[in-house]
């Protein structure tokens, strides 16, 4: 094969070695001069399959060549291979370690953490810890968001996902992994959605109504629907609403949000009550929250419980500030209470600050302990003079550099970071040892099992 050029459509056989960040196998291959790295998804490490090649990048680096393919045949299984249990595996993209057992999933996600940190010299040294397992690996996710749509095969509708890398609709009937009661939730949206002949959303046309459904379940077991809209009119919307929660005892609010954008956003900024309360409270271990529709909160409770017991644990005893940056619904901020006379908790989303406030001030003498800062994160930092415990929860594209010299100039006496994307997690990591600090313990958490997802908290001392 080494004389020979590979087009798209070509099939044959490769031993898969690795897995990509988002969870395909990758394997080598000769295409005359050059050396194509493929990826493969549902292809696992140590698995001889046979594939058919469906794209080549137009970029060559060092003689290699970036490629993908369909995974026709398991011609050599891998022995931590175990069968998926999910109608959906294969076509959503989702859960695409599925098929992987789940110690190996556990391994594969300390490794990914551990490689990352490895390519920082100042950093190469740190053992990562083993990944701390989700109690539990199937209806864990207690959030679910929806595409209104037609299945692409049968034309039939469905609230499901967007299948990789397209727009076609992936029914996602019977997903193994949300919370059975958004399951049951889902089947009754649908059935509803169908009979009042509302029509899906239509990227293209710009016709139809609904965009998405977005189901959040509480730890109590009760239900917030939020439907997308792609326009302020929708004559069936309280007629659908009312039937809902009538027919799922479980729904007791449903918001209506309006998303007029063409782009990929989910959410717009313009909605209201159709029935039940703008917000509902869930908990995080003893933590009580609010959550509005478009609140940030983890969408594993039983791991989130674990990552906030140990930055608590972390925290110094009697520390007069502690300062929550990223802090979303506050959750983290008021577990910090037993530990801060006050605590600053600092969100840039107005719509989830204002939820939190007023939740806070519902909860009594220790949660009056926490203030709420709306604003930009560097910004209100700069407003803070000193501070002896920080937790930073940033977004997948990590802190920014402003960010990073407001933590180093406070120098708190401890820092924990939780990362939900361990490359820029290395990234911000290299610049705060640069600055001074120590990076003490680096632990991976198993937020979403299935998925390459890995969550890690890294505790920084500052000397």
């Amino acid at each position: 094969m080494a004389d020979q050029q590979l087009r798209p459509g070509d099939e044959f056989e490769v031993l898969c070695t690795v897995l990509d960040e988002t969870g395909a196998g990758v394997a080598q291959a000769a295409s005359g001069t050059e050396q194509l790295r493929i990826h493969i998804a549902g292809a696992l490490p140590r698995e001889r399959v046979r594939i058919r090649l469906d794209h080549l990048s137009t970029h060559l680096r060092n003689s290699e060549r970036e490629a993908w393919a369909s995974l026709l045949d398991v011609l050599a299984p891998s022995p931590h291979r175990v069968p998926a249990s999910c109608p959906a595996y294969g076509s959503c993209g989702g859960c695409t370690l599925i098929a992987l057992a789940y110690p190996a999933q556990l391994d594969r996600k300390r490794e990914r953490v551990q490689a990352q940190l490895a390519g920082h010299l100042a950093l190469a040294a740190l053992i990562v810890d083993p990944c701390v397992p989700s109690p539990r690996i199937l209806g864990y996710r207690n959030q679910a968001k929806y595409v209104f749509g037609r299945a692409h095969e049968s034309h039939r509708l469905v609230l499901g996902a967007f299948a990789p890398h397209s727009h076609d609709v992936v029914d996602l009937a019977g997903c193994q992994v949300v919370e059975p009661v958004l399951e049951e939730a889902r089947q009754v949206l649908l059935a509803v959605l169908i009979e009042h002949a509302v029509e899906p959303f239509d990227e293209i046309l710009r016709t139809g109504v609904l965009r998405y459904a977005v189901l959040r379940a509480t730890a109590w077991g009760q239900v917030m629907a939020t439907l997308v809209t792609a326009r302020s009119h929708w004559a069936a919307a309280e007629a659908v609403a009312l039937a809902l929660c009538q027919r799922c005892p479980a729904v007791t609010s449903v918001i209506l949000n309006v998303n007029e954008s063409a782009g990929n956003a989910l959410f717009g900024e313009h909605e209201r009550v159709l029935v039940g309360q703008p917000s509902v409270e869930d908990t995080l271990g003893d933590v009580r929250v609010r959550l509005s529709s478009r609140s940030f909160f983890q969408t594993n409770r039983q791991v989130a419980s674990r990552i906030y017991r140990d930055i608590v644990a972390a925290a110094p005893d009697g520390i007069a500030r502690a300062v929550d940056v990223y802090a979303g619904a506050c959750g983290i901020a008021l577990s910090l209470v037993s530990k801060a006379r006050e605590v600053v908790a600092i969100e840039e989303n107005p719509a989830t600050t204002q939820v939190a406030a007023a939740s806070l001030a519902e909860q009594g003498a220790d949660a009056a302990r926490v203030r709420v800062v709306t604003g930009d994160a560097a910004r209100c930092l700069a407003d803070i003079s000193d501070a002896g415990f920080v937790v930073l929860n940033p977004p997948r594209k990590g802190c920014s550099p402003e960010v990073l010299a407001a933590i180093m100039r406070l120098r708190p006496q401890w820092l924990a970071y939780l990362s939900c994307d361990p490359r820029t997690l290395a990234r911000d990591l290299e610049v705060l040892v640069a600055g001074g600090a120590q990076v003490v313990q680096v632990t991976p958490y198993d937020m979403m099992p299935h998925t390459p997802h890995v969550e890690t908290l890294a505790l920084v001392r500052f000397a």
